[in-house]
């Protein structure tokens, strides 16, 4: 009985989700993890506390130990890239999404590649990215529109 309340209130708390409602989902997930900790339900709860009350570490050590128990599930890898956004992490997030679409196939983490788009190459080749030469250079070429 528990399981089957707390599938409904992850539906809810899905729906909410998708409206944009995070509030609303934050409440459905909780009352659904302390029915049933499920890892997909953690996993949610995980990007709604990292929404709603801005606690990244235990809602990014939330979704790794959902990621640990279901590897495979694309879905906790979308909501562990979305934290690190959330935190400025984007190295750390592109990562995590690729992670994600080597085990399934998630149009909303190649969504969330795209939003964030690619890198254009280095000026210079031959030197580091992190080369001044190649920054202000970088910079200097976006501002007079050759770049």
């Amino acid at each position: 009985m528990a399981k089957a309340e707390a599938e409904k209130l992850y539906c809810e708390g899905a729906d909410a989700l998708d409206r944009g409602n995070t509030l609303f989902a934050l409440a459905c997930f909780e009352k659904a993890v302390q029915k049933d900790d499920h890892p997909l339900y953690s996993s949610c709860l995980a990007y709604c506390i990292a929404k709603e009350r801005g606690q990244f570490q235990m809602a990014i050590s939330l979704c790794k130990r959902a990621i640990a128990l279901e590897p495979d599930r694309s879905a906790h890898y979308l909501n562990l890239g979305r934290i690190y956004l959330m935190t400025g992490d984007k190295p750390d997030a592109i990562s995590t999404f690729r992670d994600g679409l080597r085990n399934e196939a998630n149009t909303q983490i190649i969504a969330e590649l795209d939003r964030l788009g690619t890198r254009k190459a280095q000026v210079i080749s031959f030197l580091k990215r992190s080369n001044p030469i190649n920054i202000y250079l970088g910079y200097f070429l976006k501002r007079i529109g050759l770049r």
